[in-house]
């Protein structure tokens, strides 16, 4: 049965690569090429034009809007580069995942994707994860098209639809992910997000509740603000509590004990009900991750119609800046070893602290160009008491949605 269950695993991710359409880890060169590639913006739908990105070809319309800038950075690889901060983060969080949850077999738990392309359908980013046609997230001004049918993701969700529909149901998915953006020393239009998603059956849910035999995943009642309209409570209530301890083991482990913890209430279209998670660092709140329960629609269409589930999602970059003392977040794209060299350390858990030199400072004339595609600012700060940012637009009465995982790493106010 061991070897029945690697099988199956290496098959998926033979197969899962293949879907992603390739992904290169070499430099932009190895990823980019444009046809023709006349100018700066060669990739901003001129009629007849063609990118070829990650050893595909895609026809230009008018809903492309790349540019050579935002392009350079695909294939880059940021997270998945030995030794980069952002890969530090990535296998603190995969190291404590592989150590803390294992299956019957003694291997681990959780599957770990970090190579699939970020080059995603709109379906994908969007339609798989139920968030409308007419949704402010789709805005050709937030998001980067290679034509109208595909994009580059906007976060790692967009991979949740074909990981459950290919039989998982505990995964983490790492990648860059790509949203339009002011550039400065804390907005980027290019950062990297961590997406975890688990399922449960009724058997795995009730396992060790008392009189567990007799509750029930589902039930036909209304949506109210603590369950959606096919959940029962006792599941709601149970796929929360432990989503929300590991979430605690997990920031735990990367910032240590005697951590101060908090939930708030928020909106994402794909899960319900939804939380972000605060903690006090240093003296200060700060939002760290987006998660909740998800939509059962989506599990149901991803044809895991007999399990419940929950995901969430952090982005790297805010949390190697809080826990590196990085300054600026264009650091990340830097080649300078200076830089590059102060973590360079034997174990991932040791504790770094960036510092910057006195007599030829990495900041911020060697630092990557500022204007990397700029977009006219949005005139939006913040919401009080914010310290990641928000992707945001007003609802009903004015009322500020969450429409992605927070893209914390690519505004921190």
């Amino acid at each position: 049965m061991v070897c029945s269950a690697l099988r199956r695993v290496a098959h998926l991710r033979v197969y899962l690569v293949r879907k992603a359409s390739g992904v290169s880890r070499g430099h932009q060169h190895q990823a980019l090429g444009l046809r023709p590639a006349a100018s700066e913006f060669a990739a901003r739908g001129a009629p007849g034009s063609v990118v070829e990105l990650l050893g595909k070809s895609y026809p230009q319309d008018d809903y492309s809007n790349l540019s050579r800038k935002v392009l350079s950075r695909v294939g880059r690889n940021l997270h998945n580069q030995q030794h980069h901060p952002l890969w530090l983060i990535k296998e603190r969080v995969k190291e404590h995942f592989y150590k803390q949850y294992v299956g019957r077999f003694g291997t681990p738990l959780f599957s770990v994707y970090d190579d699939l392309s970020p080059v995603v359908t709109t379906w994908q980013n969007f339609d798989s994860l139920l968030i409308p046609a007419d949704h402010p997230s789709r805005k050709k001004g937030d998001n980067y098209y290679l034509n109208r049918t595909h994009m580059l993701r906007a976060h790692t969700s967009a991979h949740q639809w074909d990981l459950l529909h290919a039989g998982l149901d505990a995964f983490l998915v790492v990648g860059d992910v790509y949203r339009r953006d002011q550039i400065d020393s804390q907005h980027y239009p290019v950062f990297h997000q961590l997406e975890a998603v688990r399922l449960f059956s009724k058997h795995k849910l009730f396992a060790g509740i008392k009189d567990g035999e007799s509750l029930q995943l589902f039930e036909q009642s209304s949506r109210s603000a603590h369950k959606q309209e096919t959940h029962t409570m006792e599941a709601v209530k149970l796929v929360e509590f432990d989503l929300k301890q590991t979430l605690t083991r997990l920031v735990t482990h990367l910032f240590g004990d005697g951590l101060d913890i908090r939930w708030v209430d928020c909106y994402f279209p794909f899960t319900h009900p939804s939380f972000e998670m605060e903690i006090n660092f240093r003296g200060e709140w700060l939002e760290v991750l987006g998660c909740g329960v998800m939509e059962q629609q989506l599990v149901n269409s991803a044809g895991a119609q007999d399990r419940i589930g929950w995901a969430f999602g952090l982005g790297l970059e805010r949390l190697a800046m809080i826990l590196y003392d990085i300054p600026d977040i264009r650091l990340f794209w830097s080649e300078d070893e200076r830089f590059l060299k102060q973590f360079h350390v034997s174990d991932i858990s040791q504790k770094v602290k960036f510092q910057d030199t006195q007599d030829q400072p990495l900041l911020p004339h060697h630092l990557p160009p500022h204007g990397a595609d700029p977009v006219p600012k949005r005139g939006q700060a913040c919401p009080p008491g914010s310290a990641g940012g928000r992707r945001a637009a007003a609802g009903r009465g004015g009322q500020v949605l969450m429409l992605l995982w927070p893209s914390w790493g690519s505004r921190i106010c």
